[in-house]
């Protein structure tokens, strides 16, 4: 299934700003479908408003977990004041990276 438009700003977003050497990015709307949040950018059930993220990059070396999620929300600062309602984040460094 391809991506939509709200996961491939994201995508592209995270590339820019980490340099990632691994981002997973899952779509995880569909199980909050009927909440009233629901339907991100073009409003259609299931459609882009939750997000689970792994994104391992080196930038992250010497940050604590809550300064990796404010880096990344910065980054998505947009996202997450639009159409993205929820966003689970695991930030690692390549070191963590199992």
């Amino acid at each position: 299934m391809p991506e939509g438009p709200i996961a491939t700003i994201i995508r592209e977003k995270l590339s820019r700003a980490f340099a990632p050497t691994r981002l997973e990015l899952v779509d995880d709307s569909a199980r909050h479908a009927g909440h009233h949040h629901e339907g991100g950018v073009d409003a259609r059930p299931g459609g882009e408003s939750h997000f689970n993220l792994t994104v391992v990059s080196a930038a992250f070396e010497g940050l604590g977990r809550l300064a990796r999620q404010r880096a990344v929300n910065a980054a998505l600062r947009e996202e997450l004041s639009g159409p993205v309602h929820a966003l689970s984040i695991k930030a690692l460094t390549p070191a963590e990276d199992s």
